[in-house]
């Protein structure tokens, strides 16, 4: 591709954020919008034309706006790429590209301001000090995963004896404070399973032992940020009236049940082993977290000092809170955000930005290269989770936004790899259930 016609120049306008002027000859632009113009013309079939016989006004009236806004887009990427390519700069984020009125009649004036990667001088991963923790999937971790299904599919039978743990227990509650009783008239129902935690302790500790039409009454401090108002904070005797008792039932590990988890064949070893592939690839991403974060907070220690470019890590912030509201939305929660809510965000942000620069600079500086193997690899990892992974895959190969996204995080994880590898390192041996917990 042949170089831009373009004058640059660059200056700093702090620390780490820099203003670039650039000028492109605007007859460059025309001669590429003619070009381009023209090859449209030899084929466009417009309505009352013949093939390759539309006129050119007619043309640059369908075609003019689209085509123009291309080759300038085009343009002024190859301009500001090449010249920072030219001024060895190396960007953090994404450049503001803006038109500027200083270019004239015979050129196309543009600014672009940006933030540079800070100096983090020499890089030395061996004086790191890195635990990588270990763990393998047991066949005590495939059975604790097949009782977990058994308790997805339980069902429920209504019993006579008292209540025990493990028991569903229909309960009628009111709540008398002082001379106030909560609700005024009636009571609330409700359903707990004995030992889940869906009720207080104390009330929980009190439905056992009771059976169908029991009553009780227990002592209850409430805690002060509790839902109602008239209890917040305050100590309250809860009535307490058992309407029904139920004993779970699970289901057998039968053929009909592992046919249900889509193993075509029914067969108990077939079973285990789809739960082992499935509990190994979620070791494996929750060792890759830990790892991720034993070498993170390593470069923070490390690098901590160094200056970060403040318009990425708002932006990191911004992106923080707004995951940490979509989140809140999924469970139901809406709450105003005020307009600098971001900033309770920025302190991880700024780990989080200094972590991903210094492990780009690591990789940079070491030449290091995504491995096509393990990009696949993880590619059909994830796929291997949906019903038609093929589809999976080919869904990422076709859409350049997803396959950037995997590539990113690949590399990234191909870094850590490469910087726990080289630092002094320790392995700590944990269970399945350790090292999937938080």
């Amino acid at each position: 591709m042949p170089a831009v016609d373009a004058r640059v120049s660059v200056e700093s306008v702090g620390n780490l954020e820099r203003r670039m002027t650039f000028r492109l000859p605007a007859e460059r632009l025309e001669d590429q919008v003619g070009g381009r113009l023209r090859e449209i013309a030899r084929t466009a079939r417009i309505k009352g034309f013949r093939p390759g016989k539309v006129p050119a006004r007619v043309i640059e009236q369908r075609f003019g706006q689209q085509v123009r806004d291309e080759v300038l887009d085009g343009l002024l990427r190859e301009g500001f790429d090449e010249a920072v390519r030219d001024n060895a700069l190396r960007l953090a984020g994404s450049p503001k590209i803006e038109r500027s009125e200083d270019g004239g009649d015979r050129e196309l004036a543009y600014v672009a301001t940006f933030e540079v990667v800070p100096d983090f001088g020499e890089i030395d991963v061996s004086k790191l000090n890195v635990t990588r923790h270990t763990s393998e999937v047991t066949e005590a971790d495939i059975d604790r995963m097949i009782e977990n299904l058994r308790m997805q599919r339980r069902s429920w039978t209504a019993v006579t004896r008292p209540a025990q743990a493990g028991d569903a227990v229909d309960v009628e509650t009111w709540s008398q404070v002082g001379d106030e009783r909560l609700p005024a008239e009636g009571a609330e129902r409700g359903v707990t399973v004995i030992g889940t935690g869906g009720m207080f302790p104390e009330i929980e500790n009190a439905l056992v032992g009771m059976a169908k039409g029991d009553e009780k009454t227990v002592d209850v401090t409430f805690p002060a940020d509790w839902r109602v108002a008239q209890l917040a904070g305050k100590s309250a005797q809860v009535h307490v009236k058992i309407e029904q008792v139920s004993e779970q039932v699970l289901p057998e590990a039968d053929a009909a049940f592992i046919r249900s988890f889509g193993v075509k064949s029914g067969e108990l070893d077939q079973f285990r082993a789809d739960i082992r592939t499935n509990l190994e690839r979620e070791l494996k991403g929750a060792l890759m977290n830990r790892l991720r974060r034993a070498v993170g907070d390593e470069l923070v220690s490390a690098y901590g000092e160094v200056e970060m470019p403040p318009k990425l890590v708002e932006n990191e912030a911004r992106a923080m809170l707004q995951q940490a509201v979509e989140q809140a939305r999924r469970q139901g929660q809406q709450a105003e955000v005020p307009a600098d809510a971001h900033e309770g965000f920025m302190d991880a942000a700024r780990k989080r930005v200094l972590v991903g620069l210094v492990v780009g600079e690591v990789a940079r500086r070491n030449e290091l290269r995504l491995d096509p193997k393990r990009l696949n690899e993880t590619l059909r990892l994830i796929a291997s989770t949906y019903e038609e992974p093929d589809q999976v895959v080919e869904l990422y190969r076709n859409d350049p936004q997803l396959m950037s996204g995997l590539q990113n995080r690949v590399m990234e994880e191909q870094v850590i790899d490469w910087i726990a590898e080289r630092a002094q390192h320790t392995e700590q041996a944990m269970t399945f259930q350790e090292a999937i917990g938080s």
